[in-house]
């Protein structure tokens, strides 16, 4: 595959993973082309070790990693920021109803995709990686391992615990 091609294939499944772990659409596209211009200048480097598919996800995680410790610096010397939300069509396909809700009844799913947004992107990045990637992405463990240069038993440790940070975030509200 020529390396065209390869952006044609990889460009949109790059840049919703990086969306939905940023959460912000200029620095989505900003880092996908970032992914792209990495993933060109080391192409020749390229083993085949693993499949592009994962190879472009590490280069890709690996950018949004650096973007997490840039606004953590940033956040530490400018203090608190509002972080740009998901948009609806974004968020995890578990909040979406039917549209033929009563108004209580939309209100109710409009409540719990805000409080999904903000548990998601309250988890710290690295439990925040690993779940977008599985939950959302629908990579394998070893996928993800690969991706985020981990071991699989990391992997599948820190899901769990950002699944139980999601559950116990969200508990009181789908308990009612």
């Amino acid at each position: 595959m020529d390396f065209d091609g390869l952006v044609d294939r990889y460009e949109k499944p790059i840049y919703n993973l990086i969306y939905r772990l940023l959460g912000d659409r200029e620095e989505a596209a900003d880092l996908t082309q970032e992914t792209f211009v990495s993933a060109y200048k080391s192409w020749g480097r390229f083993r085949g070790e693993a499949s592009v598919y994962t190879w472009l996800y590490r280069i890709a995680v690996n950018l949004c990693k650096n973007k997490f410790k840039e606004r953590d610096r940033r956040r530490d010397y400018e203090g608190p920021s509002l972080d740009h939300g998901f948009t609806d069509e974004e968020l995890p396909k578990a909040a979406e109803a039917p549209h033929h809700d009563t108004p209580h009844a939309a209100l109710q799913r409009k409540e719990l995709k805000e409080l999904i947004e903000q548990a998601i992107r309250q988890l710290p990045p690295d439990y925040r990686i690993v779940a977008v990637l599985r939950d959302l992405q629908g990579l394998s463990y070893s996928e993800i391992a690969s991706a985020a240069d981990l071991s699989v038993e990391v992997v599948k440790t820190r899901l769990a615990r950002a699944r139980g940070m999601l559950r116990q975030r969200l508990e009181a509200y789908l308990t009612e």
